[in-house]
């Protein structure tokens, strides 16, 4: 079945720096384009960047632009998200998301916290 394994996140001040990764399983990573979402507290879940299959494409939310870059490694059946810059308003748990013949799956979501 389709895992998605977020690892990486954690406390970090502001202006520092994480980067988290997915580990998927359970399907043909290399065939369908991945993305990160987020969800603060008492707001919607909100994407933050998708990569096509290659990697040949990415686009981010214009609040991480020039910040989060997104990355993949299809070998490793794995995507990334590199934060760099941090705010306190990027706190929130983040999930990589798959869409697989029209069907969301979801990881667990990994918790980060950026505070001094």
């Amino acid at each position: 079945q389709v895992q998605l394994v977020e690892l990486g996140g954690g406390l970090v001040q502001p202006g520092g720096s994480l980067r988290l990764s997915c580990a998927a399983s359970g399907f043909t990573f290399s065939s369908y384009t991945m993305s990160w979402y987020r969800q603060a507290p008492g707001n919607e879940r909100e994407l933050v960047a998708t990569i096509t299959r290659f990697g040949g494409y990415a686009d981010y939310a214009d609040s991480v632009k020039g910040r989060f870059t997104i990355s993949r490694d299809n070998a490793k059946n794995t995507v990334y998200l590199q934060m760099r810059s941090l705010k306190v308003d990027d706190t929130a748990v983040y999930y990589c998301k798959a869409i697989i013949h029209g069907a969301d799956y979801w990881g667990q979501g990994t918790q980060v916290t950026v505070s001094s």
